[in-house]
């Protein structure tokens, strides 16, 4: 596999004109400052008067058309008015306005052709300009004229001018890039939008007991759980240790519920009558709206809830209402923050009650400008095309640009604010390819194709400071790492509050209930997925619908699978890490075997130093932190982090490995391919099976030094630690620190090859290797 090149990758730092270039000392200070400005001409159609009928009944269908050149937009046609209103915006982009004149025609719906009413011109040179904040431009009445300059009856009330995309009419205007979308569900869906994610709790039920059950065969000790439903997640108790009918639990199950509550916590006890087979005793369904809501660890009152019955008499579903009951203690938690993304990118460690909430410590602008070289995703009329936009992910808010059609550079120039609660966050910012031009019904379930994404940690990022660069989009595909084009992004993050900031770093990175009473890793996992679940399936209702594949790969849905690429990179990264502690073995090792005998001496002096003056120690430690840290400033990283195909072990990875990762889960490879592979995990498994039994062996010989287990071992560790001990009690410790440390850094005449005494001694020390099959 050819690899591209590593410079394909790279990060590209750019210097776009931002804000038309008003810069007042280092802060920009015009409307949407971190984006090129675009000029758009506007036109509102907001109504019409005293229209002449032109059927022969004498009335009329009109609507207007808007033209400029070869772009050309309508409004929508009202059945036999001569009075309508269509509160309409039309938006022409100046970069592709090749005419001078600006036509806008009323014209009569009619099935064969559409008749002209009358049009109102506009010379391009003569319309004012407009920019925000000034207030928007009031619409006139204009008197239509025939095709030859003469007036006709009616009037045309509109509003023209010229402006920017901070204009408050530009996310609802029709643009002229997308003359070729039809429909108001495709208009819909190519305008950009902002969506919050609904917000999030944790239910927790505290499954207590059940009175009086009344099981079907009485003659028999009942197994008895309960099974508790919300939405589409189930959960189940053990079965009760008191075969009785008053069983006990006291379990805890954990839901995710999001706001507004739809579904009821549905609770069945169920008894276990054979192997395969329960029967329902009773039921009872729990609103949520009416369930406490707790922000501390403070446990919320029980309540009995009686339970009921469910027969079916002649085909009809009757409730028997009987003296059963079960004893619980609901609450809705609201001192956890609800885990719906990755934890190692998470933009938002809040928890979920407003009240425990902490003032925001600053603000992040984002500017998303443009993009340059993507990769063609679709073939729509026997050519290569692509519809791109961006959606952006921070905190509960979601924002999506508009679509650009047809290009494989598109501008989008937009830009968005979000609040920042905690600097150790992470904005995610992804490119699609947009399928749903035509309207959601006429999609043909199509998915929405990913482009790629970026990730940019706050807490890497200087305050007050514009970013402005190109990130490299990659996307892994089976075949290999691809780059699929590049990202133009500004980036600002504003410190409101230093003092505060700083502070945040000394709080725990999660609610406090995390540390009070912790979720197992399993409970969080599982609940993350529903919480995923549940945002995914909620944006996808809105209007119009950010689509469930969208929020999956936003949300990083998956990256728990098992990868071959990604075990390796983590393994690279453990040995980088532990690479420092390496080297530092290797210079000692060096310094003992007097490599350089300079170095050596002024070791063996500071060494004498630190054992006379022993409270210079810790000073010494802390300063040489200090001016390391001093050291590296002049080399400290001035761009942001990005994605790293190298680090990834994505730019060498083996295609066979790279088709595992995108294998299906349960797998859908063949046999022979899913026995070479199970093999490969094996080996792999066993030679970490062997690594983790050398460790444990260590441990064991370390606990047989004092147990006896080869008596003679044991008996001259004993001694050894009595003469230790009355050997340290008389000489001074500094002596004997000294000495230890002039032994160890002994000249190599003095050293023998063979190893010391000690390490053959722990050496010989048993282990339980021999206990084991």
């Amino acid at each position: 596999m050819q690899r591209p090149p590593q410079e394909d990758f790279s990060l590209k730092e750019t210097k776009p004109h931002l804000g038309g270039g008003k810069v007042s000392g280092d802060k920009l200070t015009s409307t949407y400052d971190l984006v090129e400005q675009m000029q758009y001409l506007y036109v509102r159609v907001v109504k019409a008067r005293d229209l002449p009928g032109k059927d022969v009944t004498g009335s009329l269908d009109p609507y207007v058309e808007v033209r400029l050149g070869n772009y050309k937009g309508t409004t929508r046609h009202f059945e036999k008015k001569s009075n309508p209103e269509w509160s309409q915006v039309f938006a022409f982009s100046k970069d592709r306005i090749q005419a001078s004149v600006l036509e806008v025609t009323v014209k009569d719906k009619d099935v064969v052709k559409d008749d002209f009413v009358g049009r109102v011109l506009f010379d391009l040179n003569e319309i004012p300009k407009r920019v925000p904040p000034d207030s928007p431009l009031a619409p006139q009445w204009y008197r239509l004229e025939e095709r030859n300059g003469s007036k006709v009856k009616g009037e045309l009330m509109l509003a023209v001018w010229m402006g920017n995309q901070a204009d408050e009419a530009f996310p609802e205007a029709w643009h002229s890039d997308a003359a070729a979308v039809s429909g108001a569900d495709g208009l819909a869906n190519i305008r950009s939008k902002v969506y919050l994610s609904p917000k999030l709790w944790y239910l927790r039920v505290n499954v207590i007991e059940a009175q009086d059950l009344i099981p079907s065969d009485k003659s028999r000790f009942p197994e008895v759980f309960v099974k508790a439903i919300l939405g589409n997640q189930a959960l189940r108790t053990r079965v009760s240790m008191s075969k009785t009918i008053n069983p006990m639990w006291n379990e805890d199950l954990m839901f995710v519920a999001a706001e507004p509550f739809e579904e009821p916590l549905i609770l069945s006890v169920e008894d276990r009558v054979a192997p395969n087979k329960d029967e329902v005793i009773g039921r009872c369904a729990i609103p949520l709206q009416y369930v406490d809501r707790r922000l501390d660890h403070k446990p919320v009152n029980t309540r009995w809830f009686n339970l009921e019955k469910h027969i079916i008499v002649e085909g009809e579903k009757k409730e028997i209402k009987f003296a059963s009951r079960i004893h619980l203690r609901v609450c809705l938690e609201g001192g956890y923050h609800v885990l719906d993304e990755s934890t190692h990118y998470s933009s938002d460690l809040r928890p979920t009650a407003k009240q425990l909430w902490k003032s925001s410590i600053g603000v992040l602008e984002v500017g998303v400008l443009s993009a340059q070289g993507l990769s063609p995703m679709k073939t729509k009329d026997g050519r290569a095309t692509t519809d791109a936009y961006c959606v952006a992910k921070y905190g509960q808010k979601w924002v999506r640009t508009r679509t650009i059609i047809d290009s494989f550079a598109p501008k989008w120039n937009e830009q968005y604010t979000w609040e920042v609660f905690d600097p150790c966050t992470v904005i995610t910012i992804g490119v699609f390819d947009n399928c749903h031009l035509q309207g959601g019904d006429k999609s043909g379930g199509a998915r929405d194709s990913r482009i790629g994404k970026v990730r940019i940690r706050l807490s890497t990022l200087e305050t007050d400071r514009v970013y402005t660069h190109s990130y490299p989009l990659l996307v892994l595909h089976p075949t290999g790492v691809k780059k699929m084009g590049e990202i133009h992004l500004a980036v600002r993050f504003t410190c409101s509050s230093l003092v505060n900031m700083m502070h945040m770093y000394s709080q725990p990175l999660l609610p406090k209930m995390h540390y009070l009473h912790p979720l197992t890793v399993s409970q969080l996992d599982n609940l993350r997925h529903q919480a995923t679940q549940i945002v995914s399936l909620r944006l996808s209702r809105a209007e119009p619908p950010l689509r469930k594949e969208i929020v999956e790969y936003m949300l990083d849905v998956g990256s728990h699978m098992w990868s071959m690429r990604r075990s390796k990179a983590n393994f690279f990264r453990i040995m980088g890490v532990l690479g420092v502690v390496i080297s530092v073995g290797k210079w000692f090792d060096q310094i003992c075997n007097w490599k350089n005998p300079i170095t050596t001496v002024l070791i063996h002096i500071l060494f004498l130093i630190l054992i006379l003056y022993p409270e210079l120690i810790l000073p010494t430690i802390f300063l040489y932190l200090f001016l390391i840290g001093i050291w590296y400033y002049r080399w400290r990283p001035r761009h942001p982090p990005h994605m790293d195909t190298r680090l990834s072990c994505a730019d060498a990875a083996h295609p066979d490995e790279l088709d595992e990762e995108f294998d299906t889960f349960p797998t859908s490879r063949p046999p022979d391919i899913i026995r070479m592979r199970y093999d490969r995990i094996r080996s792999i498994a066993g030679r970490i099976q062997t690594v983790v039994g050398d460790l444990a062996t260590q441990g064991e010989r370390l606990q047989s030094l004092l147990s006896w287990r080869d008596p003679r071992a044991t008996a001259l560790f004993v001694i050894f630690c009595l003469v230790a001990a009355i050997v340290l009690y008389v000489t001074p410790f500094q002596a004997v620190a000294l000495l230890t440390g002039f032994y160890v850094l002994r000249h190599p005449r003095f050293r023998y090859k063979l190893p010391s005494v000690p390490l053959n001694f722990f050496r010989r020390l048993p282990a339980r290797t021999d206990c084991m099959l």
